[in-house]
């Protein structure tokens, strides 16, 4: 019996009056069909959020943990039978699905054992004053396909855990494992607190205008981001965008090519290169260009490339045809512009395969290097001069993260301070937890994810201001 994968809408399963096909990115083929919301069925389920939110904020955190550890569980429970729908639907190798799986669990978790702290700002002989913070209300969470499973539940479980109820959308090409997900949690969170909805991509102004959503956690494109936060202003709902990062890697001249360069090709082709926070874009000095080049292009070709089922698959598929066709013209049009030492081709075969690919001696302004590729394919360049490459590593409308590599910290530290983005790595890159603050600077973002700060982004700071009665 073909599984059913339906939408959670006030505490029930449903249908809904579209489906949607999904596609296997190694087979091109149509595997599972999954419902599908009209406009009116994604507004009974913010109706829905906006009428379980009264009970919801006014449970305890203690009731909320509970809650949460609940989810959770129902996720380790059935990890293998997620990540096998997730590697289907996605493309990862199995063992990264799994990795996705079990970490999303682990992100309730965290969530579960934050506390929320009334701050002591003053309090003095006249007057005390405290900040306490209080949830927002319907928060719309949209999700991207290349962690489809781990970023809805880091925007649930923040919203949760801060007394919120939240409505959330998966991107149409990866739903599946998330509706999953959702009939897992039907019987463990209070009706209308969870609301799982689906479309075509083209219901999304739906949440992002809808006058009781009240705030919207969104990740995703840099140009979608703008929509979505344009589509919200009219209400003045808060946001939290974590958008499109062009992150570049700094290899200064101390470092070992042998000791490296692993590290720097698995910072770049993590998830096949469709990673926000990937490195994409790889400046290494002259003295240790050549022998990078080199050994990069040798880790590349040896890399195993498959279907994400396969045992010892290293690099799945690209995940839909649109962003495959769109890394087949940017590698063609490369081929003018570098010189192609790995890759730049598919398999035979069917599904959205392409080899990993570097690209040397490309020019800082070809289309590789100043857009995100959000793909296998690396361009690498070389550099002289600290001061120039800070520069140049600068000069990008993106502002997500950089790394810097040197045998000596405090110089890479050094040069990690001049560089203009939310996070910089040292030695090491695409670092994150749901510990670790996480934002964009310039058009990467608007807003923190993760940690303490990321948390209280999902509410509304409330000042309490006493007055002190003079003694009779």
């Amino acid at each position: 019996m073909e599984a059913r994968y339906d939408m959670l809408v006030n505490g029930k399963m449903m249908g809904g009056s579209r489906t949607v096909d999904v596609v296997d990115p190694a087979t091109e083929e149509v595997f599972a069909v999954c419902a599908c919301a009209s406009r009116e069925e994604i507004e009974d389920a913010v109706t829905a959020a906006a009428a379980a939110f009264p009970a919801w904020s006014a449970t305890s955190i203690d009731e909320r943990r509970a809650v949460l550890i609940k989810m959770a569980e129902a996720i380790e429970a059935n990890i293998e039978s997620i990540a096998r729908t997730l590697t289907r639907e996605q493309g990862k190798p199995t063992a990264d699905a799994q990795g996705e799986v079990g970490g999303a669990a682990y992100f309730l978790r965290y969530y579960a054992g934050l506390e929320i702290p009334v701050e002591l700002i003053e309090d003095s002989e006249t007057r005390r004053i405290e900040l306490h913070r209080r949830p927002l209300g319907v928060v719309a969470a949209i999700v991207p396909w290349n962690f489809p499973v781990l970023t809805a539940v880091n925007k649930v479980g923040a919203a949760l855990i801060t007394g919120n109820t939240v409505v959330v959308k998966p991107a149409a090409t990866t739903p599946l494992a998330t509706l999953q997900i959702a009939a897992l949690w039907r019987d463990i969170v209070p009706a209308g607190t969870v609301n799982i909805v689906t479309d075509k991509n083209d219901l999304g102004d739906v949440l992002t205008s809808h006058p009781m959503v009240r705030k919207v956690s969104f990740t995703g494109s840099t140009s979608t981001g703008m929509k979505v936060m344009s589509s919200g202003s009219g209400t003045l709902k808060r946001m939290t965008l974590e958008l499109g990062g062009n992150d570049s890697g700094i290899v200064l001249d101390d470092c070992d090519p042998d000791t490296v360069s692993q590290q720097l090709f698995d910072s770049a082709f993590m998830n096949n290169g469709q990673v926000c926070i990937a490195l994409k874009r790889l400046y290494v000095h002259d003295s240790k260009y050549d022998a990078i080049c080199a050994k990069l292009a040798e880790i590349a070709k040896a890399a195993i490339v498959g279907p994400g089922s396969q045992q010892g698959t290293q690099l799945g598929p690209v995940q839909n045809r649109v962003q495959f066709d769109k890394l087949k013209a940017l590698i063609e049009e490369t081929r003018a512009e570098g010189t192609i030492i790995a890759g730049g081709d598919s398999p035979d075969g069917q599904g959205y395969f392409i080899n990993p690919t570097i690209v040397r001696d490309i020019s800082d302004n070809a289309r590789l290097v100043t857009d995100e590729q959000f793909g296998p394919v690396l361009p690498v360049m070389r550099f002289s001069d600290v001061d120039d490459v800070v520069a140049r590593a600068n000069d990008s409308s993106f502002g997500l993260g950089n790394s810097v590599w040197s045998s000596d910290s405090e110089k890479a530290g050094a040069v990690a301070a001049r560089l203009d983005s939310g996070t910089v790595w040292i030695n090491k890159h695409g670092d994150i937890g749901p510990d670790t603050p996480f934002a964009g600077a310039k058009m990467s973002g608007v807003g923190i994810e993760m940690g303490m700060h990321g948390l209280l982004e999902f509410t509304q700071a409330k000042v309490m201001n006493f007055a002190k009665m003079a003694n009779a």
